[in-house]
């Protein structure tokens, strides 16, 4: 027996379907009052007279198709990610221009980096307000019109003030937009084709960060206002995520919690492409129900402490806390945003080259996403995250010990020009110390691709060359070869090896402290993350409500240990 619900009007329709014979039961009524659903013996009440019938469901569940609309909704929701996978990929190529345009120093260059990730993470905060009163589709309407400003402001910037603004209220895009739109797009989802709609939102973000590459390679050749269109491009994404948000409803999950169920049920309709929604329903109404019975009873208290208090809830966060602070932690943002810095360092001289082969890892990143989003729902999140970690844990190895044998190996300097004897570069013994100082770099001659001979450490003020000795010129003699910010070696490659592994899975101290996090990220996260592969969201919760396990089968749940980390 299945259950058939128009939407649209005021009419309930249940077909019964039987072995050889099909009867259909029509009930009119005005009163939607009068028709409830009981999922306790799968039973519809029609009124609540005598004599009214009650009619017994033996409904078959049909697998949810993934339906135009939804389709739709996820792509135009999923632009969040492709924005912040886009200034995640734009600015590698951006900063190699605005360090030469506006004679940037590192403090300079850190803050016009970072302040978007710093605004992105106080209104990542923020936005939890504004989607609990405003909704989901405000929230991300708002946050596509800040991150379009952001782009403007970027793209006439005429100082340094400018930016370092522009890139403050992209941030402000990035962070609402982080923090709605997955939750949009998972109260929307079926439960069967949640996790790979939620995944298109990590295919957009590198996406993004592919598309940003290949801009950043095509204006890489207007070394005056290249840096322009890579930024002001991400205005158009937005605006286009602006515009179309107005079109679409607003999350259903959202709406019953505010009362308006009708209006639920008719937006459940819609993106399911079908009207066999009312099961769905009572279970979403039934858990808000919950809730607020519960809100009620703790009324004098801050939700904060509400979820602390809440065992279940508590474990979720904190579980959820850990899988975003390994992700960061595990070194991703140093990766994507200085990957072109990362490709020079492993003796690659055109800034034009460099940023190339950054797209190319870029485009290595998003097909790799592309391969998790079909794992997704076929091996599940648990089995994927932990080989994603393996992968990244192997490749930060690599990178670690490619830096590392590279800084061991570092020409040594053997010429010293009479010129330089008044620089501090003229202490430095190795091309490794030289090039860690802002204002030396290695003049050497090229014996073959990876070695040198007569290296001489030099100062300068313009990257291009020296400021005085043989490398004090743009035009160097046949063989001479001028490096400000990188050493040659034949172990540099396994940089550039490390770092696309790195990003098909996901200074040397500096990668070996990002393998100890994520050898303790895989310890944690084996032990304590379930598989929610075809749960509800529902479903998800009642998990958590076992204790920490990281076995999704109830059955085997129940064997979990609940005492351990936890108690209540």
């Amino acid at each position: 027996m299945t259950e058939f619900v128009d939407c649209d009007s005021d009419i309930e329709l249940f077909e019964m379907s039987a072995e050889k014979s099909e009867k259909a039961l029509l009930v009119n009524t005005t009163d939607r009052d009068k028709i409830s659903y009981s999922s306790a013996d799968d039973s519809v009440n029609v009124g609540n007279e005598p004599g009214h019938r009650k009619v017994v469901l033996n409904k078959q569940k049909e697998k949810t198709k993934l339906s135009g609309f939804l389709l739709l909704l996820s792509f135009f929701a999923a632009i969040g990610g492709f924005l912040f996978g886009y200034d995640t990929g734009v600015v590698s190529g951006a900063m190699l221009l605005l360090k030469t345009n506006f004679d940037l120093s590192s403090f300079s260059e850190e803050v016009i980096v970072s302040v978007t990730i710093g605004s992105a993470a106080v209104f990542s905060i923020c936005s939890g307000v504004l989607n609990e009163y405003l909704g989901r589709k405000l929230t991300i309407i708002i946050g596509s019109f800040v991150f379009t400003a952001g782009a403007i402001v970027l793209a006439v910037a005429q100082n340094i003030a400018m930016l370092i603004s522009g890139r403050a209220i992209l941030g402000i895009g990035i962070g609402i937009a982080s923090m709605t739109v997955p939750t949009y797009i998972a109260e929307c989802a079926p439960s069967e084709l949640r996790g790979r709609l939620v995944t298109i939102n990590n295919l957009f973000i590198t996406g993004g960060q592919f598309i940003a590459s290949v801009l950043d390679g095509a204006f890489s050749y207007d070394k005056t206002n290249g840096w322009r269109y890579m930024f002001g491009l991400a205005g158009v994404p937005s605006a286009i995520q602006f515009v179309g948000f107005f079109f679409l409803p607003e999350s259903p999950r959202w709406l019953i919690s505010k009362g308006k169920e009708v209006e639920a049920r008719k937006v459940l309709c819609k993106i399911r492409g079908h009207s066999y929604v009312e099961e769905e329903l009572q279970e979403i109404i039934q858990k808000f129900e919950e809730e607020r019975e519960s809100t009620n009873n703790k009324a004098e208290e801050y939700i904060i402490v509400r979820v602390i208090k809440t065992p279940s809830v508590r474990r979720a966060l904190i579980l959820g806390s850990f899988l975003q602070i390994f992700q960061q932690l595990s070194g991703i943002n140093t990766v994507m945003y200085y990957s072109a810095t990362i490709i020079q360092m492993t003796g690659i001289r055109s800034q034009s080259t460099a940023i190339w082969l950054a797209a190319v890892t870029a485009f290595v990143n998003f097909i790799f996403t592309l391969v998790g989003v079909w794992l997704v729902d076929k091996i599940g999140r648990r089995k994927l995250i932990l080989s994603s970690l393996a992968g990244v844990l192997f490749s930060l190895v690599v990178l670690a010990v490619g830096f590392q044998v590279t800084a061991l190996n570092s020409p040594p300097v053997t010429t010293f020009e009479s010129s330089s004897n008044n620089s501090k570069c003229f202490q430095y013994r190795s091309c490794e110390s030289c090039t860690e100082s802002l204002q030396c770099g290695f003049c050497y001659i090229e014996k073959n691709t990876y070695s040198a001979e007569n290296g001489s450490c030099l100062p300068y003020t313009d990257p291009s060359m020296s400021s005085e000795g043989r490398c004090n010129s743009t035009k160097l003699q046949i063989n001479l070869v001028w490096a400000e910010n990188y050493c040659p070696s034949p172990y540099s490659i396994l940089g550039l090896i490390g770092l696309i592994i790195y990003l098909m899975a996901f200074a040397p101290g500096t990668y070996w402290l990002f393998v100890g996090i994520v050898i303790i990220g895989f310890i944690i996260i084996y032990a304590t993350l379930p598989e929610t592969k075809g749960k509800k969201l529902e479903e998800v919760q009642a998990l958590f409500e076992k204790g920490w396990c990281s076995d999704s089968q109830y059955d085997q749940l129940k064997n979990c240990n609940e005492t351990t980390i936890d108690a209540n």
